[in-house]
This record gives C-alpha cells, structure tokens and sequence, in this order.
C-alpha cells in the first residue's frame, strides 16, 4: 500500500509528463490508385512493440497501398508506426498503462469526453476499458468524415462503439485474430487463490462486450483456421460471416543474413508479454535441465514484468545467467538475433497465429514449437518444417530442442523448408491480397472469400 505522500509525488510526476507530452499531427493518406478503395484502418493502440496487432497494422497498411487502396490509420496510443502513403489520424486516450507511469491517475484537465471518464472509471474498477472508450471516440471520429471512406476495418477492438458504425452505415471488417476468452481462461487456470481469480475475471471484464459485438458483426477475417473454429463455437460468431487470411511476415528483412552465424548452444524466444499464455516458464523449466547437460543460452526478445511469473521463474531456476533480456530492437536487429540462433522456441500454449514462428523461419531458423491453437497450421509437417511437441510440457521442450542443438544438418533441412514454407504462404503480399478480397466481396455483396456455407444453404451477407 502506497503512502499519501508517495502517491501524491507520483500522481504530480505524472501530471507534469502528461503536460510534456504532445499529440502527433494528422498525416494524410495517399489517393487510391485505379479500382482502389478507400480504407479507415482502426486500431486502440496501435504501437509495433505492444505486440502483433501493431505489427499487423503496419505490415499489412503498407502492402494495402502498394496494392493500390488508400489507407488511412485511426489509431490511440502507444502511436503507430506506418509506412510512406500510409495516412494516420490520432485518436487520444489517456493512456492509463503507459510507460513510466502505468494504472496513473489523470489531471482533471486530462479529461475531454464521457469516453474518458468510462476509460478511467473502467480502470477504477480493476477492469480494461480500452476497447469501449476508442469504439465510442473513433464513431464520433468518423460521423465527420462521412463519404470518405469506402471500407472500415477494425483490427479487433470489439466495443460496443463498433456496432454504432454499422448503424451509421459504414461497411464494417473486422479482424478477429483469435478469441480472447482463450487468454481469460488460461489466466485463470493460472491462478493461485480466490483473489487472483477475482482480479482476472475483472480485468477480462471487456470480454463479455466483445462477445455481445462480435456475434453481431456483419464480417469478420481471421488468421488461421484454428482461430474461424475457436471464434465460431466459444465466441457465437456464425461461420459463414468469417474468412481466414493468414498473417504475413516481411521476408526482405527477415531473411538469412550474410556474415551472421549461429552461437553455439543459443535459443532463442520472442514474447510481447509476460502472460501464461505465451509459454514462457514452461521453457525456462526446459532450459534449466538442458544446462545441467550442455552449455546453453536464452535470448528473450521481450521484457518480462519486474516481481513477474516469469521474473520470479528465472529466479527460482537460477537461470540469471544465461537469460538475456532485449526490447526496442528493430526489425533487422530482431532478425539479425533470429540468424545467431540455433534453435527458436514458440512454446505458447495457445496462439491463433504465431509471428515469431513465421518470423524465425524466413531467417532460416530451425523451429521447435506446441501445438498449442494454431501452430501447426503455421509451422507445417513435425520433422518436414519444424518439431512439434506438446503445449506445457518442459520435458518435451528440452527433448526437442536438444535433438536440434545436436544435429546440425537436421536444423539446416528444417531452417531451409522453413523459409521456402513463409515464402509461398505467409508474406504480407499475400495477406493484403486476400483483406482486399475480403473488402471487394463487402463491396460487391457477396460472401466473404473462403466463408463456409451450411450445405444446401443460400449465401447470404449480414447488411454492412
């Protein structure tokens, strides 16, 4: 429990960042091309590092407008990064979990409209009030901006301000990349007392409005097949509203790179969070007794919370040592980190996709991953493109991961069908080919690309 005085200094630091801190200026899109549409691309927060869904902002926008569309980013922060002809329109929230200061306490004047007041009340109340407060701010945004857009997406905020913009007539995408109540769940077979359990439910306390939304969305796309299966049955979606695209990865940046070569005996992991979702401890029980055989390494592409599940893992293991922490990092310094390990590891015990997975094997890594969700979708054939073992199963990690360390032409064939593997099936070329599919179908008003139909039944599409 905090002091008065020390939460009296920390709130007044906090103010006077706030007052420092400046909103970037609207950057136009550029026009669309022949045939091409017209896209206001939505994201709550919209920043690379928070994890995939910034990264699938980017890549994906990018690719949209090279293909001829016009794109234009309405995103809160942490800000987006996007390419040139990509347009991007802020929209502020109060950033309650930034960096330095996260769960910080607004100045009154920080206070503009209702849907700060609800983020901050949300907050309050233990809960995650993001996805509400843009969905409203974001349909006041665009009932502005009326004719100026052909096609919303949605990259998966699900608030309730979404089915205003339904209401309002806007043709509505929405990418759905996996179910959330899979992140819920996990989280509360994590738990250790009633309290925990309380404070998780609270925290997905946004889920039960997500649910409501996305069973009433008229389009969705989705990642992979395991996710379309997962959002239909534990979230209510209808399956012939849902198209899967598959996620791509940018293959000229993460590629072999020459003059970088493997470290003996390096692992290598990626994780935007420290959630029991994503896999971590597991491993790191699979890396303490591969060291008591061998000299190895971790590199954590990441930074686990401080006093963390995962923090508290490499301490109790004692694995200090030979765990190395790296965030902020480029892309090219990412994939140069993929190209000086022998092995990465995606030991997530679910994922409705996998960018790390796709991301090692363009460098041409050799992959160990679960079968967690989707992974096998992604990572192909045990033994032909990867190794797959069970999800939380550190014996089966460090099995696999040491017949990788000790057959070097098995990880050459596996890096090499790896890289061909991403190169025909997940690039972001091929991802923004098949959302605009998805977009020209909404257009035209037929199905979605790839929507499964009831047999016998008549195709229909939910009114955008």
């Amino acid at each position: 429990m905090k002091s008065p005085r020390r939460f009296w200094r920390e709130t007044t630091a906090s103010w006077a960042l706030s007052q420092r801190i400046t909103v970037p200026d609207r950057v136009p899109a550029r026009p669309p091309g022949p045939g091409g549409l017209r896209i206001a691309f939505l994201i709550y927060r919209g920043n690379p590092l928070c994890g995939g869904q910034g990264v699938y902002t980017r890549h994906l926008t990018r690719e949209l407008v090279a293909l001829g569309h016009s794109v234009e980013v309405f995103a809160g922060q942490p800000w987006p990064e996007v390419d040139d002809g990509v347009g991007f329109t802020p929209v502020p929230s109060l950033d309650l979990y930034r960096d330095p200061d996260p769960f910080r306490v607004p100045h009154p004047r920080e206070f503009h409209s209702a849907a700060d007041v609800t983020e901050f009340a949300v907050m309050c109340a233990a809960g995650f009030g993001e996805p509400l407060s843009y969905s409203r701010r974001i349909r006041k945004v665009l009932a502005e901006r009326q004719g100026e857009f052909d096609v919303v997406h949605d990259n998966q905020c699900l608030g309730s301000g979404m089915l205003g913009l339904v209401d309002d007539g806007w043709r509505l995408l929405t990418t759905l990349h996996h179910p959330i109540t899979v992140d819920r769940q996990l989280a509360l077979d994590h738990t250790t007392n009633p309290w925990q359990r309380f404070t998780t439910r609270r925290w997905f306390g946004f889920l039960r409005m997500q649910v409501r939304v996305a069973r009433r969305l008229p389009a969705v796309v989705t990642v992979s097949e395991s996710s379309r299966r997962d959002i239909s049955a534990q979230l209510g979606v209808v399956a012939d509203r849902v198209s899967v695209v598959p996620v791509g990865v940018d293959h000229r940046v993460f590629e072999p790179i020459d003059g970088v070569s493997p470290v003996p005996g390096r692992l290598m992991v990626t994780s935007s969070s420290d959630v029991p979702l994503k896999g971590l401890v597991p491993l790191l029980e699979a890396v303490a007794k591969l060291r008591t055989e061998r000299e190895i390494e971790l590199v954590v592409i990441g930074r686990p919370r401080p006093g963390g599940r995962v923090d508290r893992a490499i301490a109790r293991l004692s694995l200090a040592d030979i765990v190395r922490c790296v965030s902020g990092i480029t892309d090219r310094e990412l994939a140069t980190l993929y190209g000086e390990a022998e092995v990465a590891v995606v030991p997530s015990l679910y994922e409705g996709f996998s960018l790390p997975a796709v991301e090692a094997m363009a460098c041409g890594v050799a992959v160990v991953a679960t079968t967690g969700g989707a992974l096998p979708e992604v990572v192909g054939q045990d033994g032909e493109t990867g190794l797959l073992v069970p999800p939380n199963d550190p014996e089966a990690l460090a099995g696999a991961i040491a017949r990788l360390l000790d057959d070097a032409d098995l990880r050459a064939r596996l890096g090499a069908a790896g890289r061909e593997r991403v190169l025909t099936r997940f690039t972001w070329a091929v991802t923004a080919e098949g959302t605009a599919a998805c977009y020209e179908a909404m257009m035209a008003g037929r199905p979605l690309p790839g929507s499964p139909l009831p047999p016998g039944a008549a195709a229909e599409v939910a009114p955008c």
